[in-house]
């Protein structure tokens, strides 16, 4: 009899076994998790006006400061009053910034340009209108609240789609929209 229940202890020990080795050895079941790369923040848009070399409408990276949204638009006019901003402050998405003036000090007008730091017209001053059909990205870039990168995607719409049939189509290219369409309508043409 206790051979029979030896065989029997055995038999259950070796079911044991195999069960254990059968559960850590089969293939898994479900789906794979798939890890995915973390979000890129949105840049932020700020309109920054008042006392700076170019004002306009600026793309910042998350987190960015008042000091960066100066230094984007060309830093300060002489006459700027850096004393009346806390430069450390962060910024947020749609806000407008407007840099003082001194007190006491109204930017000249003369001539359709404001006189800048350096007491020179700026270099869209005068008649000169930029073409949006023709105009290169450093002319491109001189116009207020254009940089380099919305330079090249004005270059690249007009290259696929074909040249601008008026200046109001610029609104199509990405990165501009009314506010900085605004702000450059009196600068540009699209030739005659």
């Amino acid at each position: 009899m206790k051979t029979v229940v030896y065989i029997v202890i055995g038999i259950l020990v070796g079911l044991l076994l195999a069960g254990g080795i059968y559960t850590r050895t089969r293939a898994p079941q479900g789906e794979s998790v798939e890890l995915r790369p973390a979000p890129t923040p949105e840049p932020l848009r700020v309109h920054i006006a008042g006392a700076v070399v170019r004002p306009g409408v600026y793309d910042l990276d998350d987190g960015s400061r008042v000091a960066d949204a100066v230094e984007a638009a060309g830093g300060f006019v002489v006459e700027a009053d850096k004393n009346a901003l806390n430069l450390a402050a962060f910024l947020e998405d749609g806000e407008r910034l407007d840099i003082p003036y001194v007190a006491g000090f109204v930017p000249e007008e003369e001539q359709g340009f404001v006189v800048v730091s350096e007491g020179t017209p700026s270099p869209l001053a005068g008649e000169d209108l930029v073409n949006i059909n023709t105009a290169s990205i450093e002319e491109l870039d001189q116009l207020p609240g254009i940089g380099q990168t919305t330079a090249v995607r004005i270059i690249d719409y007009r290259t696929t789609n074909g040249p601008f049939g008026a200046i109001e189509d610029i609104i199509n290219v990405s990165g501009i929209g009314t506010a900085t369409y605004d702000e450059i309508k009196d600068l540009i043409t699209v030739g005659e």
